[in-house]
């Protein structure tokens, strides 16, 4: 397979050192720093993107294989119809006085896909849907203590678990996160559980004050032994509310999220991400006696009633039920995990394979060397045009012939990683420093 021994990123790196001196962190969103990726390597800007190809600012083409915008993009970049419908919305204005019609067609249709449902309140990010489904459940419980499992974002109520034990959410997928600027009186208000543990829950039902239980229903471990079917049970019994975080895993195995496959129905769902294909919506989907009582707490927003989000969200759900990008996207995901799997049996890699298909993932078996071969595996994939990480958003826009040009640059890629194994020469295959791990400031 063709091989570009130089990526040029000249442009892009330039512009990144440019960034980190007037942008707290050189970006809005931790997970897009060059230093997440590829030091002094990663093409850290892109001047148009379309299906899965990326043209970054030096012109170089690359194929997504990693992230696709963090996830937002499931139907893949700049898709025609959900841009044709958004073009339309802005040329009949996207704010007014009055409301836009399409506010309640998406609450129809987010509660046609969740009849368990009564009422929806949007956002436009998930972090801050996530804080108005933390604040209705507070509100509805009338109790101020959460106990939480999984990823939810950068507000206080989330981060404030960190006051207590700086390492509280290092299980949680990102690591290292700090609480500084989190007032000190939120210290004890949230309270983590690992996943499957359900003897952990029961354990903190026992001894705190719970009002809220908030979770992701799945990331990379699929529920054992009724685990959610008992989160549910245990927040039933105790009069406590339920709120499960779609924002990653919705629309990714099963139009309307994970629960709905497992059959266990939350009091609030909350979607964002790939809800507008990139454009900014997200929702929060509950029952009426839970969501109404929203009107009692100040939750208020211009932008929350701004246009195009709403339209996006609709025209996203429209063609994902009409192509069935759920099946598709299963589909792609396990090529690329049996692919993964058998390149690495293939090499004599210690590599896991971990679902689901719709964020399929890898990880490196090797004690202490895990980010040094993460970096390694991106720097060499960069050179065949895949941006690559271990991880895979599967859109509907990645296809068959996609991944079988994937894997065999992972075959090549593969190959070349195992044998610097042997030899003991990694390190001096790297070409700069060390993708970063977690949250950690930049100088």
């Amino acid at each position: 397979m063709k091989k570009n021994k130089k990526v040029s990123v000249k442009r892009s790196q330039a512009l990144w050192k440019e960034a980190k001196r007037i942008i707290p962190g050189g970006s809005q969103l931790l997970s897009k720093r060059v230093e997440m990726m590829l030091p002094e390597q990663w093409p850290a800007y892109f001047s148009s993107a379309k299906g899965i190809q990326v043209v970054d600012l030096d012109g170089n083409i690359f194929l997504d294989m990693s992230h696709m915008s963090v996830g937002a993009c499931i139907l893949g970049y700049a898709d025609p119809d959900i841009n044709t419908a958004v073009k339309k919305a802005i040329d009949k204005g996207v704010m007014s006085s009055l409301n836009a019609p399409e506010e309640v067609e998406l609450a129809r249709a987010l509660l046609k896909l969740n009849p368990w449902a009564g009422m929806v309140r949007f956002a436009r990010m998930g972090g801050e849907a996530m804080a108005v489904a933390v604040r209705i459940a507070r509100a509805k419980a009338g109790k101020d203590t959460i106990a939480f499992c999984g990823y939810h974002g950068w507000h206080d109520w989330y981060l404030s678990t960190n006051l207590k034990s700086g390492s509280n959410l290092d299980a949680h997928l990102l690591s290292g996160l700090s609480p500084k600027g989190v007032p000190h009186g939120l210290s004890g208000s949230a309270i983590p559980f690992h996943y499957n543990e359900i003897s952990e829950l029961e354990h903190i039902i026992k001894t705190q004050d719970i009002g809220v239980i908030v979770m992701e229903p799945s990331r990379h471990q699929d529920p054992r032994d009724g685990f959610l079917q008992k989160v549910r049970e245990i927040a039933t019994k105790h009069g406590i509310v339920l709120v499960f975080d779609e924002i990653t895993s919705a629309f990714r195995t099963t139009m309307g999220g994970y629960h709905k496959q497992l059959g266990v129905l939350p009091d609030i769902a909350v979607y964002g991400k790939g809800l507008g294909n990139g454009f900014a919506i997200s929702a929060i989907v509950g029952k009426s006696e839970v969501m109404d009582v929203a009107q009692e707490s100040f939750i208020s927003s211009t932008h929350w009633t701004e246009r195009v989000g709403f339209v996006a969200g609709l025209a996203t759900l429209s063609k994902m039920k009409k192509v069935n990008s759920p099946l598709h996207i299963k589909k792609i995901g396990t090529q690329i995990a049996k692919g993964w799997a058998g390149l690495a049996k293939k090499h004599d890699l210690a590599v896991d394979v971990l679902g689901p298909m719709g964020l399929v993932t890898f990880e490196w078996n090797y004690k202490g060397k895990q980010l040094l071969l993460k970096s390694l595996f991106t720097q060499e994939m960069l050179k065949y045009g895949f941006l690559a990480s271990q991880s895979v958003y599967v859109s509907y826009a990645h296809k068959d012939t996609h991944i079988k040009k994937y894997l065999k640059a992972v075959d090549e890629v593969f190959a070349a990683i195992k044998k610097s194994i042997d030899q003991n020469n990694t390190e001096s295959l790297l070409n700069g420093p060390v993708a970063h791990a977690g949250f950690a400031r930049l100088t």
